[in-house]
Order: structure tokens, then sequence, then C-alpha cells
């Protein structure tokens, strides 16, 4: 027995030695190996120049300004005499800079494993720097490179589609190595949307260096992936005169100007910001401005902004009754002015008080008769409009190329349960009919939804049209409708903007095109029943005052464009949206985007009011 744990133990001892062996002269070697090749050959990153984005017409939306930046030699004493030097003669040579603020982040980055220089300013504009470097680059602790510095010439009025860059955090450095090296990183809008495109991808050069760390040898370099520019649909005169009319009227509202296949000419959010703010870092004083503007001009209201549609979803509305069930459009309604429901009292009411008598469905749409869409929901149900309005675009993500799209709501029956832990209620499906009530959309949807009326085909939309010289393709849907009421919608649409007693007609039947459309206008607040006569909208105090929609396309005949403007709290779409959207369509046409669709070539339809 002792024989055995003698064996035992002498063969455990050298079973131990033979592993050691093996992990020191052969496991082990691969690290040593490795560590030697880190002390002996040196990694230089070599940092892309970010891709530039421009309009339709070539002109530069998102630029890069090229300056230099500086960094210091590391392992200076904090509050050595040679460091205090240093920093004093870059004040000397730039005295706008902060000596308090360099201190600061040379301390933070300081420490005895590393052995890089320490960027302390970021940007020096060219010219500034030209006079400086011969002194300064005698300098051995400085270190100046050159560096680009994001900048956008149109400021305000394209920062909601292009968003801007700012200084990267700890998680997108882990996220992407890029990024790391760079040090900035897009925050919103397109340069978020197609950061990893307009980054680039990094060059790299490795050299074999002395035990101080001094290159005396390139092995290899390899050049950065850069300049993936980004060409946009966008026509940048177009956006600033949108802009200009919103300033000039005193509205905060959106309008978007969509070809029928997608693209975005023009995506107005007003007010707005300058994007320049943040590209070195916005000041406290400056973001307390954006964030407490009761106008919000830092959020981008057509794709965040989310409002009850109103009117506008009446003619969606009425293709999801076509599609739920068979022949309910082919009978007329009849409008005192309001419905009851049961033995209720309450009244559902139309907005004409005196109502509009026998209605069918082309008139219903030109009038804007709420009662007919009362009637017709009732014989519907929530859940079948619901399903059809969402599959039409409306309450849904529109895919946009813009980072974090909302939804906005079209409610059912689940959605009021999930969300409340409550039955739904008939009158909810009443006033669901005419846009109110629970409905949320974005103007994005809307004018996707238009596309969609005037074409049949749901389409993407698409800012860009270039990405990296890949033309991108749009995406379209067709969805298929009962011909005759499509018809009997669209020429609704038509009567709305060109025959007297259509809602838009003051504003758009005197155009060089012709346009079909629909205003609307969305409650903010409910009126009382008590209330026999209602406010005009510009009686009431602005907060409580309705949005105003007018969502159009033109020409009526071969639609090509797609029209959209939300006014907040700018009361009835007609005479409040009606007269941007009418500007819009004149700046169009006089800068050649309708040709030979002049009004005079197109068919009209004044004389075809049979099915009123």
């Amino acid at each position: 027995m002792r024989y055995k744990f003698v064996i035992f133990v002498f063969l455990l001892f050298w079973g131990g030695m033979v592993a050691r062996l093996y992990h020191v002269s052969i496991k082990s070697n691969f690290y040593y190996e490795g560590l030697a090749k880190d002390n002996i050959e040196r990694k230089r990153y070599i940092k892309p120049v970010r891709g530039e984005i421009s309009d339709i017409h070539g002109h530069l939306l998102a630029m890069n300004q090229i300056g230099f930046s500086i960094s210091i030699q590391p392992h200076l004493k904090l509050k050595g005499k040679k460091l205090l030097e240093v920093v004093d003669k870059l004040i000397e040579t730039f005295p706008d800079l902060n000596k308090t603020i360099m201190l600061k982040v040379y301390k933070k980055h300081n420490s005895p494993y590393n052995h890089k220089f320490i960027k302390v300013v970021d940007f020096i504009h060219y010219p500034n720097m030209m006079g400086a470097y011969p002194k300064l680059s005698l300098l051995p602790e400085v270190k100046i490179e050159a560096e680009t510095k994001r900048y956008y010439p149109y400021g305000k009025y394209a920062a909601h589609i292009i968003g801007y860059t700012g200084r990267s955090n700890k998680k997108e450095n882990i996220n992407d190595p890029v990024v790391n090296e760079v040090g900035k990183v897009g925050k919103s809008g397109l340069e978020r949307y197609y950061n990893k495109v307009l980054e680039g991808e990094l060059g790299y050069v490795i050299s074999k260096v002395t035990a101080t760390n001094k290159a005396i040898e390139v092995l290899k370099k390899v050049a950065p992936k850069d300049n993936k520019n980004i060409q946009l649909n966008v026509d940048i005169d177009l956006q600033k005169m949108i802009y200009e009319r919103f300033k000039e009227s005193h509205e905060v509202g959106v309008a978007i100007v969509m070809r029928t296949n997608g693209e975005i000419l023009s995506a107005v959010s007003y007010p707005s910001y300058d994007p320049n703010l943040f590209v070195g870092g916005i000041s406290i004083k400056d973001w307390r401005a954006l964030q407490e503007n009761l106008a919000h001009p830092f959020t981008n209201k057509f794709i965040h902004g989310t409002y009850p549609p109103g009117s506008t979803i009446k003619m969606g509305m009425a293709l999801a009754f076509s599609k739920s069930l068979t022949g309910v459009l082919d009978t007329s309604e009849h409008c005192a002015g309001y419905i009851t429901l049961g033995k209720s009292k309450h009244k559902f009411r139309c907005w004409a008080k005196w109502g509009h008598g026998t209605v069918r469905l082309r008139r219903a749409i030109r009038e804007s008769c709420d009662v007919y869409f009362y009637n017709k929901s009732l014989k519907v149900g929530i859940n079948a409009m619901a399903k059809h309005l969402r599959s039409f675009g409306l309450g849904v993500k529109t895919g946009v190329d813009l980072p974090k799209e909302y939804n906005g709501v079209i409610p059912d029956k689940a959605w009021k349960m999930k969300r409340y832990k409550q039955a739904w209620y008939m009158g909810e499906t009443v006033i669901s009919s005419i846009g109110q009530g629970y409905d949320l959309v974005t103007p994005l949807q809307v004018a996707r939804y238009t596309a969609l009326l005037a074409t049949s085909n749901l389409v993407t939309p698409r800012i860009a049209k270039i990405i990296d010289n890949n033309i991108t393709s749009p995406t379209v849907k067709p969805i298929s409708f009962d011909p005759y009421y499509l018809s009997e919608i669209r020429k609704g649409m038509y009567d709305v903007c060109n025959v007297k007693g259509g809602t838009a007609f003051k504003t758009m039947s005197e155009l060089p095109v012709i346009v079909a459309g629909k205003t609307g206008t969305s409650q903010v607040i409910s009126i009382p029943q008590s209330t026999k006569k209602r406010l005009k909208e510009a009686e009431l105090e602005y907060f409580r005052r309705s949005h105003a929609w007018i969502t159009t396309y033109a020409p009526y005949n071969n639609p090509q464009f797609v029209v959209t403007v939300l006014v907040e709290h700018g009361g009835h779409g007609g005479s409040t949206s009606g007269p941007i959207a009418a500007d819009i369509y004149r700046w169009l046409y006089r800068n050649k985007y309708f040709k030979g669709q002049e009004r005079k070539t197109a068919k009209r339809l004044d004389d075809n009011l049979s099915s009123f």
C-alpha cells in the first residue's frame, strides 16, 4: 500500500512538471511572442475623412472644414514648469483657448500607461494655424495633426433632415472602432442613420520602433476608405422657400413635398435649430433655450410629431369600409347635423350645424360630411377599420431613412385593452371614423398615404438618392382597390380643390396645375354638449385651437407630387395650411417641376357633378 502511494506521488509530481514545462515552453510562447512584437512594432490608425452630403443639385448640406488639432506629449508633471510653459505658449498663440480646460483634459488622459500624445485642442481653423505652425512645430512637446470639423452651410433649413455629429461616448466608442479613433459620431438625422457609410473605414500604418517608441521603418501601410458621399432627393432651394414661408406667416408646423414614388424633395419642420451648435458641444445656455421653446424647435415634427389626422383620414376610411363590407359605400346617408346612439342624448355632431342632407361618397369627401362616416363606421366596426388603415400606412412606421421614427396610433379594441385595461365603446368608433379620439399619425404617414390614394402604390419614402455611388431603388407595394370607389374618392378630392363648396376651393382652384386634395381640422380639445354655438378658431386661446391639415397631389390626371402641410393650432386647413401648399405648387411650377402639365392642358371635371 505504501509502495503504491509513493508511485502515485511520483507520477503526480512529474505530471505537474510536464504540464508546467508545456505551459512555459509552448503555450506561453504565443503570449510572449505577441508581447515582444508589440514592443518592436507600432500600429497607428489613419482616420478617414467623413463623407459629405449634398442635395439633388449638388449643393453641400454637410461638409468638412479643414483645420488642425493640438496634442501635448504625455508624462509631463501636472504642475511642472514644462507643461505650464507649453500651455501658456498655446494661450499666447491662440488667446481664445481655455487654459483650465486644457489642463483638465491633460490630467484626465495622462497616465504611466499612455504613450500617446494627449489631444487638448480639437480644432483650429486652417488660416489661423498657418502663421503659428512654424513656431509651434519646433516644440518637441507639441504635436499638430490635420483635422476636419463638420459644418452645415444651410444650418437651420435642413437640420431635421441632415442632423448633426457630436462627441462620441464610451458606449459608442466600444461599439465602433472608427468612432473610437475619430471621437465623433452622427447623433441625429441622416448623419446618424447613415453613420456607418459616412464614417468610412480606418487605414493604418505598422512601423518598427525602438525601445523609446521612435519609428525607424514602415512595415505596412493601408489607406483609409473615406469620402463616402451621399446625394439626396432634397432640393435645398425648395426647403429654404418653405421654411421662410412658415417664418413669414408666424406659423408652427410641417410641410412635406414628395414624389409619388417616395422621393422626398422637401421636409420642413418649423421652427428649427442650427446644427452647428452641436458639432463642438452645445453650451448650457443654447441647450436650455431649445428645451424651453414652446414651439419645440428640436423636435422633428414630420416623423416625431403625432397628431389626430382629422378629416384627412376620410378617404382611407372609405376604402377601409369598402374592403370590410361589400356594398357599404353604395348607399347614401342622411346628415341632419348629428347622430345619437341608442337611448343616449349625446350628440355626435357634424361640422355643418344644419347638416348636409342626403350624401353620397363623392360629396362626403368634397364637403367633408362627418355624419356620413359616423353611420358607415357603425356598420363596419373599429377592428376592421383599424386593420385596413394600418395596411394603408397610417399608424405604422413609413420606413423612411431617418432614425427613431414614431409609429403613431390607429386604435382597435385590443389596443385599448392593452393600453388602458378598458373595453371599447361604440362612440369611440364614431369619432375614430373622422380621425379623432385616439387616432394619431405623423405628417409623413399622411403624405405616404396620399401617394397611395393617387397611385394605388404604397411607397417607402426616401431622402437619400445616391449612397456611396450606389443609386437607391424605391420600394413600391401595390394595393388593389375597387376602381369605382377609388375613382369617386379621387373625384371628391378634385372637388375639394376645384369646385365651389370644396373646403380648399378658395386657395387651390387658381393654381397653374390641377390639384386634388383634402383638408382636415383636428381638434385638440373636446367641445361640451352644452355648447350650442361654437367659437371660431381665431377666438380660442392658441393652444386650444385645432391643428390645420391639407394633403394634396398633382397633377390630378397624372399624379407626380404630393404636398402635405400641417399648421399646429392653425384652425382650418383650407384657410391656414392651404395657402402654404398653394405657394409650394407655384414654386414647383416656376422651377419646371411640372412639364406639359399646365391646367389648360388637363381635363376638367367641373361639368361632371352627377354623383353629388
